[in-house]
């Protein structure tokens, strides 16, 4: 499992799986997702939440990706018959199963959002999982992705939600609040986001005791 951000490996606490955080940095999933493919692991799944791409979305919905749309080009599909065991154990649980946009940077803006999703045909994007499909599809490995939005399409993330993220995926609040004082009025947005993230870590809480103890690997 690699995910982007403490909160989502928290999700995962008490499950029969390797977890490897990233801190949002894809670079740093391509690196976490190498080392759990030299230590023998038998899939891989990107793991966290997600922008909203697609105007229905709502924060907390949730994706299983049917594939994921490369930053170059390209798709590579997750693994149809785990996804479709897993879609099983979480039964009438609201999902969507359509491509999921990679990206390399930030999709910040409303209209960053738009153009992704008209050119990409993606309903949501990520940060991690066009690294996670690579590494497995190298691999030769299964490979799944587990997503709840955090931030629908109409809302944009201030650059404060960035900065004041570690590199092992934590949230540092001295960085945080020294960037809230330099731009006190993002302090709106992010309540918002937080609100919002909070609803989707819900989600992710809720599919992993669904899918209690291997998220219906085997």
């Amino acid at each position: 499992m690699i995910t982007g951000l403490r909160a989502e490996a928290r999700c995962l606490e008490g499950l029969d799986v390797l977890v490897a955080c990233s801190g949002a940095r894809p670079e740093r999933a391509r690196a976490e997702a190498a080392r759990l493919i030299a230590e023998g692991v038998a899939g891989l799944v990107s793991f966290g939440l997600a922008g909203g791409l697609a105007p229905t979305f709502v924060a907390g919905d949730l994706v299983l990706a049917a594939a994921v749309a490369l930053p170059g080009g390209g798709q590579i599909a997750t693994d149809a018959a785990w996804r479709g065991r897993l879609a099983g154990v979480l039964g009438g649980m609201r999902r969507f199963e359509e491509t999921l946009a990679g990206s390399d940077r930030l999709v910040a803006s409303p209209a960053l959002k738009a153009v992704l999703h008209a050119t990409r045909e993606a309903i949501a994007v990520d940060m991690e999982s066009h690294a996670v499909a690579a590494a497995a599809a190298a691999a030769g490995l299964p490979f799944l992705v587990i997503r709840a939005i955090a931030d629908p399409s109409d809302r944009a993330l201030p650059a404060v939600a960035q900065e004041a993220l570690g590199p092992e995926g934590a949230l540092r609040p001295a960085a945080l609040l020294g960037a809230l004082l330099r731009r006190p009025q993002h302090l709106a947005v992010l309540l918002r986001l937080g609100r919002d993230s909070a609803r989707g870590l819900a989600t992710l809480r809720r599919v992993a005791a669904l899918a209690a103890p291997d998220l219906a690997f085997r």
